[in-house]
């Protein structure tokens, strides 16, 4: 399965846009990817080991935290996740 990795942790993946892993469900394919790139879990993952509130997971186009088996939902070869970190900041007038 393919992850697609964002610009700001990209650092963490060597440059690398797109990453492929195995897992049979999205919380085994982000195991293999914070496996493969141990600096990935603090940005990904609280001390707890539960994902960041900020972290937004999609498995193809649906957010992982309204699907009914969340990160223990089954994933194909097929399916890409993507990774979308929540933004924050401005001025409010």
């Amino acid at each position: 399965m393919n992850i697609h990795i964002p610009t700001p942790l990209r650092a963490y993946t060597g440059g690398q846009q797109t990453v492929n892993v195995p897992g049979a469900t999205v919380g085994e394919a982000l195991e293999q990817l914070v496996g493969a790139y141990p600096d990935l879990r603090q940005n990904l993952y609280t001390g707890e080991g539960k994902l960041r509130s900020f972290v937004n997971i999609y498995l193809n186009d649906d957010d992982i935290r309204y699907l009914p088996g969340k990160d223990a939902t089954e994933t194909s070869d097929s399916d890409e996740l993507t990774i979308i970190p929540s933004i924050a900041g401005g001025c409010y007038l």
